[in-house]
């Protein structure tokens, strides 16, 4: 059986660079396009070469249609707005759709949601094999304690991030409002600043740490009367998030149009 073809979106980026390093690296893939931005200075360089890894010549373009005709998946950690257009466009062209990109509107979600219907979109506020697991636990615990224990969720990154609550964060709060039956837009608590009065029953609230070189550390926490569980994860190597998306694409090669999760591709779905 052949490779999967892949195409990295950003790939002259840290995340792209990184995401060239582990497709270099994982038996059953191969890299076939390096995409970025109309206009970007680095059109026309070695994707590899910038990457530090060898192998064929993949040189970075802006020509989205040109690549996916030739490819079988499109990886994906970039903008929201550029997420959106290579969704619609590999809608069209029939390829996977491997999304680590956060920051979405609502209208962004549901022009992803459409584009689901005629590809195969893994999307996920966090691709690592730990966090996904982490987000399960989130999601047992929250549905065996009661509303005598409150839900605080913890975040740092670095200081580059350009959006909070970081997905990852947001992921770990949906898990614990499924946990709990509830709507976490409804519910979510995203800023405390004066007199904000006593916390209310049942809230999720949020809090957002920035600085230095973080990678993400994430921590949701369950706070009852005198004790509190503590569930967390510390993210070392952006590494880790390419290794979970290359392991998407792996899975998403050849399923039926949907719109999936990581959850699905680790099985964890009815933990």
């Amino acid at each position: 059986m052949s490779d999967m073809r892949l195409i990295v979106a950003g790939a002259s980026g840290r995340m792209g660079r990184t995401l060239v390093r582990a497709i270099a690296e994982t038996k059953g893939v191969t890299l076939c396009g390096a995409l970025e931005q109309a206009g970007s200075p680095m059109i026309g360089r070695n994707a590899s070469d910038l990457a530090g890894v060898g192998g064929e010549d993949i040189l970075v373009t802006d020509d989205t249609e040109r690549l996916m005709s030739h490819a079988d998946g499109i990886i994906d950690f970039t903008a929201p707005h550029a997420t959106v257009d290579h969704a619609k466009l590999a809608a069209k062209a029939g390829i996977a759709h491997i999304i680590g990109t956060t920051g979405f509107s609502a209208d962004d979600e549901a022009a992803i949601v459409q584009a689901a219907k005629r590809a195969v979109i893994v999307k996920s506020g966090n691709m690592s094999l730990g966090v996904n697991l982490l987000a399960a636990l989130v999601k047992r615990v929250a549905k065996t304690l009661d509303e005598d224990f409150d839900i605080e969720v913890l975040e740092m990154h670095h200081n580059k991030k350009v959006d909070a609550p970081s997905g990852t964060a947001l992921l770990l709060g949906r898990a614990a409002a499924e946990g709990r039956g509830i709507s976490l837009d409804q519910r979510s608590v995203r800023s405390r600043d004066g007199h904000t009065g006593a916390r209310q029953a049942g809230d999720i609230g949020f809090a957002t740490l920035r600085g230095g070189t973080v990678v993400g550390d994430h921590t949701v926490i369950f706070a009852g009367t005198a004790e509190r569980i503590e569930l967390g994860h510390k993210a070392e190597d952006r590494m880790i998030f390419a290794r979970g998306a290359v392991k998407a694409a792996l899975w998403a090669n050849g399923k039926k149009p949907g719109l999936y999760s990581m959850a699905d591709v680790l099985g964890l779905t009815d933990f």
